[in-house]
């Protein structure tokens, strides 16, 4: 399994027999993400940051509500979650999606804007590698992102939605988020590839540059 971050809270998450696009942002973002193609398109919530499905070439089959999906070798499951700490009463409801293929589990958070309940936590459970927002404002932040990390025990964590060079949106830049994983010295690399036997025994935070 290939994965790529596109930038914001886009990836392409690519297996042999299907390929995954999360949360498509427009180029008001501040990302270009060019006319990727996929198979399958999640999309988190509404807001015109993740929802930008125009740019994705061929037919791909939309994903925006919780529930379980199996398309083309590709299982994927919704699971509703929430924008904010007050039951989207503030920013709406969230959907935070599980993809497996090849025996690797991925979880998408979306604009996860809240600790996940145990139920939550329950479906999310055995996840290979974890995309998470850190950079607050509408999500959650750095710090509680680490406490997210720590519930749900990832192989590999990934923070997405937060502040580059190129960001249009105020959030906040990585360091906390770093500081309070304890990761120092870390390089961005271009994709993480993963197999479940490559997949380590204990928590990793990865990196990734956005796709320029």
């Amino acid at each position: 399994m290939e994965i790529t971050w596109l930038g914001h809270s886009c990836f392409r998450i690519r297996g042999r027999e299907a390929t995954v696009l999360t949360d498509p942002c427009p180029p008001s973002s501040g990302y270009t993400i060019g006319k990727p193609t996929a198979d399958i398109v999640t999309v988190s919530h509404s807001h015109e940051d993740h929802c930008y499905v125009k740019a994705v070439a061929g037919k791909p089959v939309l994903i925006q509500r919780p529930g379980e999906y199996e398309i083309r070798g590709a299982f994927v499951t919704g699971i509703g979650t929430y924008h904010d700490e007050r039951q989207g009463a503030t920013h709406g409801p969230n959907v935070s999606f599980v993809v497996e293929m090849e025996g690797v589990r991925v979880c998408h958070l979306g604009d996860l804007g809240h600790a996940p309940t145990s139920d939550q936590v329950e479906e999310i459970s055995s996840v290979g590698v974890l995309l998470v927002p850190i950079g607050g404002n509408t999500t959650i932040d750095g710090a509680t992102a680490a406490e997210v990390v720590s519930i749900i025990e990832p192989a590999i964590v990934i923070p997405m939605h937060y502040r580059t060079e190129v960001t249009k949106n105020e959030l906040a830049p990585l360091d906390r988020f770093l500081t309070e994983m304890g990761a120092k010295d870390l390089e961005p690399q271009p994709k993480l590839t993963v197999t479940r036997s490559t997949l380590p025994h204990e928590t990793q935070v990865r990196l990734l540059d956005y796709r320029r």
